[in-house]
């Protein structure tokens, strides 16, 4: 395990420093499901060259991955699960706030992932039988204070409209962030910058941060406190366990009217 670990850590990295030589260049962009949800070309050859990789060395593990049609079952054995470009719109409009993240899986247990900040080369890296570390540095594990002296990340459309009470979670919080990107809002989660993260995502944006958040008191789940189904788009929430409860209790479904 561990050669497979240095291997993606290697693999990551290259991935990220190809990224930073070519996005001055025309990144053709084009929308999927939404004006606000942009892919590059950048995120497909990436993609490729990640699973290309990955393929060459283990024929015989599998892929679920954001662009494309890649869509293994982290269950199904020897699992990568991939996010090219994480924060493709903080991408494009900013250069910076984006990130790779990378997860693999042994017959749906997590064996280690990576949570990788190109622009500023920070990688967060771990989890399983792995120390989580952000680059050569070990985490600590999650140290409890109290709601109020944390800050938070929600998706913005949830927090206007007050969604599942993010906003009621907000208000008795220190105060809220919208990073634009999972990946770094998980890092940051991961690093004791923020207490929780609350939004809407697929199993390629999340799996990283369930594998390394695991390791450091932290979980990954919906938002009404049930396992994730790594199938489809989720309300999902990145916590600690030690304040599940107490964050919980403000988090309960809005009906719309």
């Amino acid at each position: 395990m561990e050669s497979k670990f240095e291997f993606a850590k290697s693999l990551v990295k290259q991935a990220g420093q190809y990224i930073l030589g070519h996005m001055g260049e025309d990144l053709q962009i084009e929308t999927k499901s939404s004006p606000t949800d942009l892919v590059t070309r950048l995120d497909k050859e990436v993609q490729d060259h990640l699973v290309s990789e990955i393929l060459s060395r283990y024929p015989e593990d599998k892929i679920c991955a954001e662009e494309g049609c890649l869509r293994a079952s982290v269950k199904e054995g020897a699992v990568w699960v991939i996010d090219p470009i994480d924060g493709t719109n903080n991408f494009v409009a900013q250069q910076e706030d984006f990130a790779i993240m990378l997860a693999y899986f042994e017959s749906g247990e997590g064996q280690f992932a990576l949570i990788y900040d190109v622009a500023k080369g920070d990688c967060y890296h771990g989890g399983g039988a792995f120390p989580v570390c952000l680059n050569e540095r070990p985490l600590p594990a999650f140290k409890r204070k109290p709601l109020r002296d944390f800050l938070i990340a929600v998706n913005a459309g949830m927090l206007e409209k007050n969604e599942w009470g993010v906003a009621d979670l907000g208000r008795a919080a220190l105060g809220v962030r919208v990073y634009g990107s999972a990946a770094i809002s998980f890092a940051r989660i991961l690093s004791g910058r923020l207490l929780t993260y609350v939004t809407y995502l697929q199993p390629w944006d999340y799996a990283a941060a369930s594998i390394l958040g695991e390791s450091l008191g932290y979980e990954v789940v919906t938002l009404s406190g049930q396992a994730l189904d790594f199938k489809t788009r989720q309300a999902v929430m990145m916590l600690p366990l030690e304040m599940q409860e107490e964050i919980q209790s403000y988090i309960y479904e809005r009906k719309r009217t």
